[in-house]
């Protein structure tokens, strides 16, 4: 077997200038100073994340386009896997339409119908849809 030699580090076998500075006592009332602010320092922390989560919604929130129709409007309805014409491949159309708003079904979803008056079976989501300009 090996013989393993404890190693004492330096600072604990010589004086260095930091222990001829330390002074335990103003040390400890130091520390119970420090102590004593650290809920004021934890509450300006969470003023500071507050304040920079209030700073990215409010940036995130202005790039974000507010789709709402009212009954009456003509609307885009993208064209989804399920009703996409096979054969026309990625040059075929994305959006179809347009089709009239007739109500709002739930918040964010809208009943629609075609403009001869035959209603859509089931609602759509404003994510799908698009004012159509004509």
């Amino acid at each position: 077997m090996y013989g393993v030699e404890a190693v004492i580090p330096v600072e604990t076998g010589l004086p260095t200038s930091q222990m001829d500075v330390c002074e335990v006592e103003k040390n400890g009332q130091l520390l119970c100073k420090h102590l004593d602010l650290v809920e004021e320092d934890c509450d300006v922390a969470s003023a500071k994340l507050a304040n920079y989560q209030q700073r990215i919604s409010r940036w995130y929130n202005s790039g974000i386009k507010n789709r709402e129709f009212i009954s009456g409007d003509l609307v885009l309805r993208k064209v989804l896997g399920n009703t996409r014409d096979p054969t026309m491949g990625k040059l075929g159309p994305t959006w179809e339409g347009p089709y009239r708003v007739t109500s709002i079904a739930v918040i964010g979803a809208y009943r629609l119908q075609e403009l001869d008056e035959r209603p859509i079976t089931r609602p759509w989501n404003v994510f799908n849809l698009k004012k159509y300009y004509f």
